[in-house]
Formats: C-alpha cells, structure tokens, sequence
C-alpha cells in the first residue's frame, strides 16, 4: 500500500495530536484527512506552518494545564451533597453514578466536570461521605467529597417538624 505524510491540524484520536507529523494509507489522507481539514500534506511551506501550529499546541496545553489546576483546588474544597431515595432499611434505590455527580456539580455550584473524568471504582449505593477522584488532565487529579443523604429521612424530619410547629399552635 502507498503511504504518505500529513500534518495534523486537529488532534485524531488514534493517530495523533494537533501538529504532529504523521504516515499513513494514501487513500485515507486523500479521501479523509485533508478533505474535512484535520490533515495537510507535508511540503516546505507546510512544514512552516507546522512550528505555528506546534507553538499554538504548547500555549493551548499549558492554558488547559493551568486551568485543570486551578479547578482542581476549588473541588477539593467542595462538598456535594446528593439527595436519593432510599427504602425502610436504610438502602439506595438504584445508585449514584458518574452522570448524576456531573449533573449535581452543574447545579450546585456551576462547575462544568464532563462525567467521563469522574472514575467511580463501582457506583455509590451507600449513604454518607465518599471521596470520588476526579481525572482533569493527564497529570492532575483532585479529589471531590460527596454526601449522600436519603430524601426519604429528609421529608420524614421536615414532617416531623411541621407536624410539632402545628400541634404548638393548636396548643396555643
């Protein structure tokens, strides 16, 4: 098979990152590749737009580097309190997973953490305090407290507490 070099203009997951140099099938650069623009053919005045690109990969990556850290240190401050329904004994109907967290993060404290850098060894199915490690870049991990509190003994106390204020009025 005839093989080519391209440069990568967008990272292809696979084959490579943004301005690195690969060979691959000639068919695959020419149908693929360069038509949709993740790839340009390498010539002399490609190769000099390869040292742009590269340079805009370091700048992009120690934005992400630092913006991963910076997040880090704010979740490691957090606790997420997750509310779920639970039975008489005291266990979870269904479980917490990597979705649900994302999706709590988002609304209690606007902080968008996209699920699949949320590792859970297996989903929570107990309540009470767990650490969950959260995988923001390839060098920074942070870990986030999460709480689960069962919605059930919730609406039980405030029942409880609506009921002792109603019989005091009456009473009173």
């Amino acid at each position: 098979m005839a093989k080519t070099d391209v440069i990568l203009v967008k990272p292809i997951s696979g084959l490579g990152g943004e301005s690195d140099q690969v060979t691959v099938a000639a068919g695959y650069a020419r149908n693929y590749l360069i038509p949709e623009g993740y790839a340009i053919p390498v010539t002399k005045a490609n190769k000099r737009q390869l040292e742009v690109l590269q340079a805009r990969k370091v700048a992009r990556e120690s934005r992400e580097l630092n913006a991963a850290t910076e997040l880090a240190a704010s979740l490691e401050k957090l606790l997420l309190t997750l509310q779920a329904r639970t039975g008489e004994d005291g266990r979870l109907f269904g479980s917490v997973t990597a979705a649900n967290i994302s999706t709590e993060l988002k609304q209690q404290f606007d902080v968008d953490v996209d699920r699949r850098k949320i590792h859970l060894e297996s989903p929570i199915k107990t309540l009470g305090d767990h650490t969950v490690e959260l995988r923001l870049h390839g060098e920074i991990t942070a870990g986030l407290r999460v709480k689960l509190e069962s919605i059930n003994q919730a609406a039980a106390e405030q029942e409880a507490t609506s009921t002792e204020e109603a019989s005091a009025e009456a009473s009173a």
